[in-house]
């Protein structure tokens, strides 16, 4: 079998309603729908998705303008090979490396007619525990968002912090006070200036029983992250400093987090992603799985992950297609009471809805 064309459609999904965090606004997602046709009947299907600069077009253009003519003719069982060329290629652009890879896996699962967390090493769990995100606004809206997503059985919420601390301050005991006893954490999206402000924050946000926090400092700052670390009770999550295996490894050498928060976009696709979790498993630190910006497409190849790697050590985000108002899949993923269920059939176990493709796309 051979690839005989890759293909990138440029999407934009609304979200149902805008999302706000330390990073801004964001009222859709813009990604990438990748396809890998072949020589035999069998079509691989990926997604290339991130809320940074090159988002669906700027990762479409770079998959149809260099990565097909250079994987053409290439044999897509060959997952290992074809990554490295595509690094030897690309310096960065990992959403578009890890939509190519993404659908190389959904190609071989099919060939293999098993599910690609059966290609990462098996299955070692039924379902995954989730959490939610929960967008910026006002104490009552918040506390509104927070409250249907516990009726919906979620057991872990993220407060997205960082903006305006009193304000900060007063969401969580407002969620602590009408939602109860449900498992908190928060995400302040690089939103504190220096380490000792971070410290100085998450000390007063200790006071509502906080399980992580996630990215207080810029994803360059390892220093600060160390010196934070070393200064706080409440163990520390990295996301925007760990997008890669190189990443983890410089997290690990300056003792600066606790926990990973892995994303199979960011990472350059599942095989990357899965080397953070060795790495993490190494260094006896747990991970977790993020989402958000991620279509049913790359949700699903989240969740292969996710049912693949044994040292997940606390909730999941591994629901980004819930975020979002409509989708370009027919399919949609099993969530009953917080968990989500594995994704059913051969390869990703997701199909496109070509209506729908048509419909968002943006090209």
């Amino acid at each position: 079998m051979k690839i005989t064309r890759i293909e990138a459609i440029p999407v934009c999904v609304p979200r149902p309603r805008p999302f706000k965090s330390s990073l801004g606004v964001q009222q859709g997602s813009e990604n990438a729908v990748v396809r890998i046709f072949t020589d035999s009947d069998l079509v691989g299907i990926g997604e290339a998705s991130s809320i940074w600069d090159r988002r669906g077009r700027g990762e479409s253009e770079t998959i149809n303008g260099l990565l097909s003519d250079a994987l053409t003719g290439s044999d897509p069982t060959q997952i290992s090979s074809i990554r490295t060329h595509m690094d030897s290629l690309l310096h960065r652009s990992y959403p578009a490396k890890a939509g190519v890879e993404m659908a190389l896996y959904d190609l071989v699962g099919k060939m293999l007619d098993t599910p690609v967390y059966n290609l990462l090493g098996g299955q070692v769990r039924d379902r995954v525990l989730l959490s939610h995100s929960l967008s910026m606004g006002d104490p009552q809206d918040i506390v509104k968002q927070a409250a249907h997503l516990a009726g919906e059985g979620y057991q872990t919420l993220k407060c997205k912090v960082g903006r305006d601390h009193q304000s900060d301050l007063e969401i969580l005991e407002a969620i602590r006070r009408e939602v109860g006893d449900i498992t908190l954490r928060v995400d302040a999206n690089m939103g504190w200036s220096s380490a000792k402000e971070a410290v100085r924050r998450i000390n007063e946000l200790a006071e509502f029983n906080l399980e992580l926090i996630e990215q207080p400092l810029h994803y360059s700052d390892m220093e600060g992250l160390s010196f934070v670390r070393a200064n706080v009770q409440v163990p520390i999550m990295a996301d925007e400093s760990v997008w890669t295996p190189a990443d983890a490894m410089a997290c690990i050498r300056a003792n600066a987090v606790d926990v990973f928060n892995v994303y199979v976009s960011e990472a350059g696709g599942i095989g990357p992603a899965a080397h953070i979790f060795s790495i993490a498993e190494a260094a006896r630190l747990p991970c977790i799985i993020g989402s958000m910006p991620e279509l049913g497409i790359g949700t699903a190849a989240q969740a292969h992950l996710a049912f693949a790697m044994y040292n997940i050590g606390y909730a999941s985000d591994v629901n980004g297609f819930v975020y979002h108002s409509d989708d370009v899949i027919n399919e949609k993923l099993h969530i009953k009471e917080g968990y989500l269920y594995p994704p059913p059939g051969p390869g990703l176990g997701v199909s496109l809805n070509e209506d729908k493709l048509q419909r968002y796309r943006i090209d």
